[in-house]
């Protein structure tokens, strides 16, 4: 007892020599907006907003995809939702929790790809209703995710189709526009279809009956039934802000003898406010002399044109036809999401004219050369400068081909352009970013003991024994994401790629964002690396581990043409519950199936009997490509249907990926003697409540993992975005062990190195490191307090007054 007090009376020393507490600030309430809404109540009208932009998230590239978020004071909008929005909006500061419509231009997985993520997001931050606008299948969307996300309770997603009468709110009004390609649902079959594999069989039972516990049902005995899967279908939106009313002037009025300050000039305001003269003491007085003239109601387009297919029924809708030349509301702005194939045809270009000179044009496509995660290019440079092998610099995706030339004012989309349509109509280019590396450099040559730290590792690296093999290329592993539950703006969420060689490949989970990732890491090279993919393990069904797998999908296709090979399905190593999810969104959403040859992952478990011949060709199909002895599974303790897994390769090494777990007695027993164990280490040391609580794993737990196992190197990854530059390190720390970065590479010749990068890490990032144990002692002091007084009065009950961690809701929850 005595102890703990002189321990509390030092601690709380050191407190006070730091000078008085500063106050701590009342936690912002993320919904306010939604109370003071109430607090209007239904019949308050507003007088039109007056700040409306709208904003670019993502231009349209191939690592981003393409969005737009719209801003006024009294409402937020986003404009789709592909994989990586949710990680931009976080980075640059747009509140998701304010968002209360979503629209979706068309069901495909570029548009809804990181929907999802966000809604489980929205679903956290407690706002209770969020409205999604588009096509019909979003209802069947939202049941399709429920596979894995469980039932979204407490928000009210609520689908408004595209039939459905326009939409108002303070801000807007905003009219759904279908849109039907010329070109029948059959043409819009995937260019090429999957060549049969060798003894692949059509499945007998449906895919949704009961089945055996090996077997599979892709892709040839899919159900190809097309009920609300309509691919020939796009919804385009005309947004119509309401009319801003005139501001009153109230020096004019006093000139005039108004009884300005007093109750009876609210009839006055209110008036010529509405456009209508008033009498007073016997004067006239038009509205225009103390009333500036009201703002009018502008409109702004977004429209879709996927391909030629939609360029004529774009041009024939005769809803587009009364907002162009002379209409009622002049349309500002028309924002086109279409490829340069639709830009370069004259018929959408004469559509384009038609709006007249007065409407600006935006556009977003594969053409727009930007920099979406700029904290990631920071990162990396920084980083390059410890080791430039392990730690390469990002591919420059700016450099693009000349887009359309077009006879009308357009505008290339770039990462945070703004539009603004109220007060002034501008284009706004002051938040765009740019990517300067020599600054990222001189800021981190600058930090105390950088550059000593980095000359040190590397004549440590020089000065270490030689290694007894000829340094191999191969394996080469690269951690795409590193980051848990959520993708944030410099760890995004699980992906590791396992280059075998120079042309097979396979991943390791494939969370949201993951072909982002590839293009950051590959660049122009992308196509190459897709093409040589072989198989994906997906370890669980957590959405930050397997959202990013359609998109790979869908991109490996077009890299397979690109490349002139032919489409096969890609091999699936999951557990057999992702069947359910897949098999819904082809059936109502997307057509995929044919992309995906599923392994049930139980059937790799050491005592498994695999009774399907199916099965065992697939499993025989995934060994060969690989040029693996063994492909093995176990049970990890994380949720339900929960894996991990051992590669060994006919040369000899072997690689074991713990997924999410706890520490795992079974884990250690498949991975023993492994060249090489990545396991997640999602909370630092002190925190093994939490890690039970969370099933995961503490630092020193995974590296207890690796030790029992006697793995030769262990690489920590899935860091809690608590700890998102980098890791707190524990005293297990040892030559041993390292910390995984997103876009860090490594192969086998590389663990001495890894080790002795620690230093010039710690310099890097001493200020993290700072705060971090600095939140880590103010924790200890509290437990150390409630210890104390639990002592003292063991009757009465202590509350805890630790504050919430600054990691989201969600990634608490996992």
């Amino acid at each position: 007892m005595w102890a703990l007090r002189s321990l509390l009376r030092a601690a709380a020393g050191r407190t006070m020599s730091q000078g008085p507490a500063r106050r701590q600030r009342p936690p912002k309430d993320p919904l306010r907006h939604l109370r003071t809404r109430e607090k209007r109540g239904q019949s308050w009208e507003p007088g039109g907003p007056n700040t409306v932009y709208l904003q670019v998230v993502a231009a349209g590239g191939r690592d981003a995809g393409a969005a737009l978020y719209v801003f006024s004071e009294y409402n937020r909008y986003l404009f789709n939702c592909g994989e990586g929005v949710q990680r931009l909006m976080q980075e640059h500061k747009l509140k998701v929790a304010r968002l209360d419509n979503i629209f979706l231009t068309r069901m495909h997985w570029y548009n809804v790809g990181g929907l999802c993520g966000m809604i489980l997001t929205l679903k956290e931050t407690g706002l209770p209703k969020c409205v999604l606008s588009g096509p019909p299948q979003l209802e069947k969307y939202l049941e399709a995710i429920k596979v894995f996300s469980g039932p979204l309770k407490g928000i009210d997603l609520a689908v408004r189709p595209h039939s459905a009468p326009e939409y108002k709110d303070e801000t807007m009004t905003v009219f759904q526009i279908p849109i039907h390609s010329e070109q029948s649902c059959r043409d819009h079959q995937p260019a090429q279809r999957p060549e049969r594999p060798l003894g692949r069989l059509s499945p007998k039972q449906p895919s949704d009956s009961g089945s055996t516990e090996n077997e599979q049902h892709f892709p040839d005995g899919v159900s190809q039934k097309m009920d609300g899967r309509d691919p020939s279908l796009v919804v385009a939106f005309v947004c119509k802000l309401h009319v801003k009313k005139g501001n009153f002037l109230v020096l004019k009025a006093k000139e005039l003898g108004l009884p300005v300050g007093t109750a009876a000039i609210a009839p006055i305001i209110a008036a010529v406010k509405d456009g209508k003269s008033v009498t007073f003491e016997g004067r006239e007085i038009l509205p225009e002399e103390i009333c500036t003239p009201p703002d009018p109601g502008l409109a702004f387009v977004v429209v879709e044109c996927p391909d030629e297919g939609f360029i004529q029924p774009i041009c024939e809708n005769a809803v587009f036809k009364r907002y162009q030349g002379k209409a009622d509301a002049p349309v500002a702005l028309v924002v086109h999401l279409a490829p340069e194939s639709v830009l370069l045809d004259s018929r959408y270009q004469q559509w384009m004219e038609r709006f007249g000179p007065d409407t600006q044009h935006l556009i977003l496509n594969e053409n727009c050369a930007s920099v979406h995660n700029l904290r990631s290019h920071k990162i990396q440079t920084q980083l390059n400068l410890i080791h430039p092998d392990i730690f390469p610099p990002l591919a420059d995706l700016r450099h693009k081909g000349e887009g359309a030339t077009s006879r009308v004012p357009a505008v290339r989309a770039e990462c945070l352009l703004k539009y603004q349509l109220r007060p002034r109509r501008e284009w706004q280019r002051d938040a765009i970013l740019t990517c300067n590396p020599d600054e990222f450099t001189a800021e981190a040559l600058e930090l105390p003991d950088f550059q000593e730290s980095i000359q040190e590792s590397r004549k440590s690296v020089q000065d270490g024994p030689a290694p007894a093999e000829k340094r191999s290329q191969y394996p080469e592993i690269v951690f795409l994401g590193t980051g848990s539950a959520i993708p944030m703006k410099i760890r995004n969420v699980s992906s590791t790629l396992v280059n075998i060689s120079s042309d097979r490949s396979l991943l390791l989970d494939c969370g949201e964002g993951t072909l982002g990732q590839l293009c950051r890491h590959y660049g122009d090279e992308v196509d190459r690396v897709l093409g040589t993919l072989a198989a994906v393990f997906v370890s669980h069904l957590h959405a930050d581990h397997h959202t990013g797998l359609l998109n790979i999908l869908l991109q490996r296709e077009r890299a397979l043409a690109s490349l002139g090979k032919p489409l096969h399905p890609l091999l699936v190593v999951a557990p057999t519950q992702l069947r359910a999810w897949l098999q819904q969104y082809h059936d109502q959403c997307q057509e995929i199936l044919h992309h995906i040859n599923l392994i049930p992952a139980k059937c790799l478990q050491k005592t498994a009997e695999v009774s399907s011949p199916i099965v065992e060709k697939l499993i025989s199909s995934l060994l060969e490509m690989c040029d693996l002895e063994k492909f093995q599974t176990c049970l990890v303790r994380h949720c339900r249907h929960a894996f991990g897994c051992a590669l060994v390769h006919a040369s000899g090494w072997k690689v074991v990926y713990s997924g999410d777990t706890m520490p795992c007695d079974a884990l250690v027993q498949m991975g023993k003697d492994a060249t090489l164990l990545i396991h997640e280490a999602t909370l630092e040391d002190g925190l093994e409540e939490e890690a039970v609580e969370k099933t995961h794993s503490t630092t020193s737990q995974a590296i207890a993992v690796g030790m029992q196992m006697n793995a030769k190197f262990i690489m920590l990854n899935h860091f809690s975005q608590r700890y998102a530059k980098i890791p707190l390190f524990s005293p297990d720390f040892n030559n041993r062990v390292g910390i995984a970065f997103d876009h860090m590479k490594v192969c086998f010749g590389d663990f001495p190195t890894v080790p002795k990068l620690i230093p010039p890490l710690k310099a890097l990032f001493a200020g993290d490191l700072e705060e971090m144990e600095e939140r880590r002692e103010k924790r200890e002091l509290r437990l150390l307090r409630a210890a104390l007084l639990s002592r003292e009065s063991p009757q009465k009950r202590v509350p805890r007054d630790e504050p919430p961690s600054p990691q989201s809701k969600k990634a608490r929850a996992q």
